[in-house]
């Protein structure tokens, strides 16, 4: 697997990895992912990414959670980059993040999880 954050994300939405022409677009996509990935207790705070150098160990470090960090990042350019135009895959696509969502956050704040399953029940 290709370590890099940018080039492991480029490949899944068809783009090859010597391709350079939709970086710029890409890159801004990927942040805000990124961002969000954040949000739900996963890497440093105001990690980024501005080309294909940081890779998902820097970002990760020892955890062993790439798949669903990666998955989640993944979706979520593939919906702003290169949205299916047909509106049954659009939610499937919008499900499958609130899942890897959910599961992120549990597996990185655990106790916040379990106090609202109570507080809900």
């Amino acid at each position: 697997m290709v370590d890099s954050i940018l080039n492991t994300i480029k490949p899944m939405v068809g783009i090859e990895i010597t391709d350079t022409n939709f970086d710029a677009v890409l890159i801004p996509f990927i942040n805000s992912a990124l961002n969000i990935i954040n949000q739900l207790g996963v890497g440093p705070s105001g990690f980024r990414i501005s080309d294909d150098t940081k890779t998902w160990t820097d970002l990760l470090g020892v955890r062993d959670d790439l798949d669903l960090v990666l998955t989640n990042v993944y979706l979520r350019v593939r919906l702003w980059f290169d949205p299916p135009t047909n509106s049954f895959l659009v939610a499937s696509i919008n499900e499958q993040i609130k899942e890897t969502d959910f599961r992120i956050e549990s597996w990185h704040k655990p106790q916040t999880i379990i106090e609202s399953i109570i507080i809900d029940e």
